[in-house]
This record gives C-alpha cells, sequence and structure tokens, in this order.
C-alpha cells in the first residue's frame, strides 16, 4: 500500500510523535493551521468517514479519547479546540487514510466550524 500516513505509522517517513499507543498515533501537522495543530490517525488503515462500520468505530470512539486526554497535555483544553475530519476530495481528504486534525492555541473563527 502506498499511503503516506501507513509509512508514517511504520516510521518510514519521520514525524515528530506527541501521542501513540497500540491503536492510534498522533504527531505534529507539517504545515500547521493553528499554535497547536495534531493528526490524530488509527493505526489501522481506513480510507475515510465513509469506511466506518461496526467492526472498526471503536477505533474512532478511541480517537476522541485521545484527543481530549491531548487537549489535556497541550493545555488547550481550558480555553477551546477544535477536532476535524474531512471526509473526500471535495471536502479536502488529501491523504486517504482517516484522521482527524486537533486544533487549537488560539482563537478560531467560528465560521469554518
Amino acid at each position: 500500500m502506498d499511503c503516506l500516513f501507513c509509512k508514517i505509522i511504520a516510521g518510514e517517513i519521520p514525524s515528530t510523535k506527541v501521542y501513540e499507543d497500540e491503536t492510534v498515533y498522533a504527531f505534529k501537522d507539517i504545515s500547521p493551521m493553528a499554535k497547536v495543530h495534531v493528526l490524530i490517525i488509527p493505526k489501522q488503515h481506513i480510507d475515510s468517514m465513509n469506511d466506518i462500520n461496526s467492526e472498526n468505530s471503536a477505533v474512532v470512539a478511541h480517537i476522541f479519547e485521545v484527543a481530549a486526554e491531548l487537549a489535556k497535555k497541550l493545555e488547550i483544553d481550558k480555553t477551546g479546540y477544535r477536532v476535524v475530519s474531512n471526509c473526500g476530495k471535495d471536502a479536502g481528504q488529501t491523504v486517504f487514510h482517516l484522521h482527524f486534525h486537533l486544533l487549537g492555541g488560539e482563537e478560531m473563527n467560528p465560521r469554518m466550524a
């Protein structure tokens, strides 16, 4: 498989790891859109939100648990943060491996929610 995020998980492409467990990997975005911009990805390859089903939905629940944990660790839990997942080309998904952007550390445009 020629997936950028699978290669990052495998250590073939370097990243700045923020968190890792047996299910997910989180790392700093190389083109941050906010002061804090972390990508949280499942280690299991899932193309997009369209591919979430009863067999893999627990991974997504765990990602949201990790997002809340990272928000506390990165000290953005008190002021607020955003979790975003783009689904498909028209939504701006450029890497077809399910991922969530954890954004915060500054006031964000509410019109972009």
